[in-house]
């Protein structure tokens, strides 16, 4: 029989010593466990190995942006200046203004929701069914009253008519609150008053809409903002989600006495996060994402955070207690110690925990040892998606990927691709040789500059007499041996040679704007070229630079906008309330390049059709309403705020050809038609009667006019001698 003190082992999981089938069952249990830990801690141990060159790649591009000397770095002994020139940290921040500038710098986010070319399972075209009762209503088939209006449908028994609402009741929302949903039909109909709807635009606008709400109220901008930085730093930026996130709803209720109760109220939304690429470590053989078969996020957390995993869904309290008892396991890596500014002490890290939170594949037979619940369906031969978070060699969670379909929730995305490995190239690794250089001509252009910039005395102290002091100051007297011939004290004067260290340096850095393909005036560079002289010719230099930010904006699209658009699309249709209708045949577009970029053309173009079919014998065969609707939303417009339905624009045109012809017959028009007798210098009355306005021939402007008569009205001048009264 084992003693009561029997030995822990090196692990502390399992007794050296067991006795009966209790035992024994704990021993094979913490052995299974065991073995699942010790999988997922060697597939990590092969993802850090791999990632070890990267490593040093980003540590010169670091040290480079922070104008700082690696630890390699050796100079010699005549060299005096350190000085580093910082281009690398001016261009990368260009980089990265222009990446936000270009993601950012609209009221929308570039994730766009639209429906298929030719939707399935739902209807690209609808119209209300007229023949079908309306909802709300108990009635058995509608019938056709004879009334004036021959779309006023009224029902067998009910005694009234009920009037089928309008396309502009219907917009306004005077139906919204029936039980059901109006009867549409499928198709376009002939007759323009009745109600006509997109159901599958509409729902992939409601789509777009509603994620772009979510990445806003998540605070989701501002996590993509330090993805893009170290995508134009290091080559690759990392973002997670959108995960399940329970966010605090502040709510007050008014209690019986008046007073007011604080309640909060949690909700499920989704949220993304940054990752750093220092904490990521994916799968060695992938080249992306789509080719991982997993991935690991290294995380550091203090006993308060690891206490709080306990408060998480399907996180294991007791294992979590058994890891806090352990003590901490965190053992900083050697780039940790080179990425802070300050020297850390020999126990930095002391009180951390290394927590591995691992996605990616498993084999089922090991799953359900460890007590995972699957499918009868799923072999033991089978993989699985999982989610295991392990510290200390215990898991923490084990749980099947809860994401239908199974996804990686991890986007990487390239500032520019290497197709031969998962990380991609960032700015300050193009222009990494120009910039050893560029600090190599500045440091000997400096040192130069300290020789030359003083003068140096060479001293015959056989000429002078001993024990002079040899300081050098205005009015220094030096006393000499008599009868030494030669000069005592010479000056000498070293070439200046910082021109030429400057001319290459200034050839290097037009190599880094090559390099990197952002010209230096597009980021404030001073002084006047040829080309930038002119309006012009600056816009053609400034269009010539945007090519190569359009390819990286174009990796944007394919790495992150699009997937990270299809996994809220495919988390909303998951967790979302139904009730949302947002179903339909929907694609998710990343708008990156193709809307920020052409979103101006688009504009144009529609512009330039609404002045085409201005043309009377074009306008009726344009739908007015949609193009206007079109043109609002390349402007980023509301339509629904500022456009009028068809019959609320047949009301306002009717208005404002009342004013007009109010306007034509006003008080005003009718007295500029009417002038007073015996203005003929001005204007007057025609011989036949007619009123000549104030041109006297009825044009409108003044003039000359009709001249008078003798004998007419008006008419004065002298006749037979005597003058005339024009009477």
């Amino acid at each position: 029989m084992a003693d009561e003190n029997t030995i822990l082992g090196a692990d502390n999981l399992y007794f050296q010593d067991v006795e009966g089938e209790e035992g024994k069952q704990m021993e094979l249990e913490d052995s299974l466990k065991l073995k699942f830990v010790g999988i997922i801690e060697d597939r990590y141990q092969s993802a850090k190995l791999a990632r070890e060159y990267d490593e040093q790649r980003w540590l010169s591009a670091y040290h480079n942006y922070r104008g700082m000397y690696g630890k390699n770095t050796k100079f010699r002994e005549s060299e005096k200046s350190r000085v580093f020139v910082k281009v690398t940290k001016t261009k990368v921040l260009a980089a990265f203004g222009q990446l936000v500038d270009v993601i950012f710098g609209s009221d929308r986010f570039p994730i766009g929701i639209r429906e298929s070319k030719i939707p399935e399972g739902i209807a690209e075209v609808a119209h209300l069914d007229t023949t079908a009762p309306l909802p709300g209503i108990e009635t058995s088939a509608p019938v056709v009253t004879p009334a004036t209006n021959p779309y006023d449908v009224g029902y067998v028994g009910d005694g009234k008519d009920a009037k089928i609402p309008t396309a502009s009741e219907i917009k306004k929302g005077q139906f919204d609150d029936m039980d059901t949903v109006l009867p549409l039909k499928d198709g376009v109909t002939k007759n323009p008053q009745v109600y006509e709807t997109r159901p599958a635009e509409m729902a992939a606008r409601r789509m777009e809409k509603l994620i772009h709400d979510q990445i806003e109220e998540s605070h989701g901008s501002s996590e993509i903002r330090n993805a893009l930085f170290e995508s134009a730093l290091f080559g690759t930026g990392i973002v997670k989600g959108p995960f399940n996130y329970n966010k605090t709803l502040n709510k007050w209720q008014e209690t019986e006495d008046g007073s007011r109760e604080y309640s909060p109220v949690e909700v499920r939304v989704p949220r993304i996060e940054f990752v750093s690429i220092w904490d990521f470590f994916p799968d060695p053989n992938a080249t992306n994402m789509e080719e991982c078969e997993y991935v690991f996020h290294r995380h550091k957390m203090n006993r308060s955070q690891i206490r709080a995993l306990s408060r998480m869904p399907y996180f294991d309290k007791n294992a979590i207690r058994d890891c806090l008892m352990m003590g901490a396991n965190y053992e900083p890596e050697d780039y940790e110690q080179e990425l802070k500014d300050d020297q850390r002490s020999e126990d930095y890290g002391a009180s951390q925990f290394e927590v591995l939170e691992y996605w990616g594949i498993i084999d089922a037979e090991y799953a359900r040892e460890i007590g995972m619940e699957l499918s009868e369906d799923v072999d033991d031969l089978d993989e699985i998606q999982i989610n295991a978070w392990v510290c200390n060699g215990i898991v923490l969670r084990s749980v099947v990927n809860p994401f239908t379909p199974h996804r990686l929730p991890y986007h990487s995305f390239p500032y520019e691709r290497n197709p031969y490995s998962f990380f991609g190239i960032g700015v300050a690794e193009n222009m990494e040789d120009s910039q050893k250089i560029m600090n190599g001509h500045a440091r000997m252009a400096i040192d130069n500059l300290a020789l030359s910039g003083s003068l140096v005395f060479d001293v015959d102290e056989s000429a002078l007499v001993g024990g002079q002091s040899m300081e050098i100051y205005p009015g220094k007297i030096f006393r000499r041996q008599a009868g030494v011939p030669g000069q005592a004290i010479n000056g000498l004067k070293f070439p200046n040679t910082s021109n030429e260290n400057m001319m290459m340096f200034d050839r290097f850095r037009q190599l880094a704007d090559e390099q990197t393909g952002i010209p230096s005036y597009s980021h404030g560079q001073t002084g006047v070229q040829s080309m930038t002289r002119t309006a012009s010719g600056m816009s053609m230099l400034l269009g010539a630079a945007s090519l190569n930010i359009k390819t990286v904006i174009k990796n944007l699209d394919d790495f992150l906008l699009r997937p990270l658009g299809e996994a809220y699309f495919q988390w909303n249709m998951q967790f979302m309330d139904s009730k949302l209708n947002i179903t339909g045949d929907l694609e998710v577009k990343a708008t990156g390049t193709s809307s920020l970029m052409q979103k101006e053309v688009r504009s144009q173009r529609l512009t330039m059709f609404l002045q085409t079919v201005q043309n009377p014998a074009i306008a009726p065969f344009v739908k007015m309403n949609k193009l206007l609707t079109e043109l609002a939303y390349s402007m980023e417009l509301d339509p629904e705020e500022l456009i009028n339905d068809p019959e609320e624009a047949a009301l306002m045109a009717q208005i404002i050809g009342m004013q007009n012809v109010g306007q034509e017959t006003g008080p005003e028009a009718q007295s500029g038609g009417q002038r007073p007798a015996g203005m003929g210098s001005v204007g007057g009355v025609s011989p036949e009667g007619q009123d000549l306005g104030v041109t006297g021939t009825g044009g409108g402007n003044i003039g000359t006019g009709a001249v008078p008569q003798s004998g007419e009205s008006g008419f004065s001048g002298t006749v037979g001698g005597t003058q005339g009264t024009g009477q």
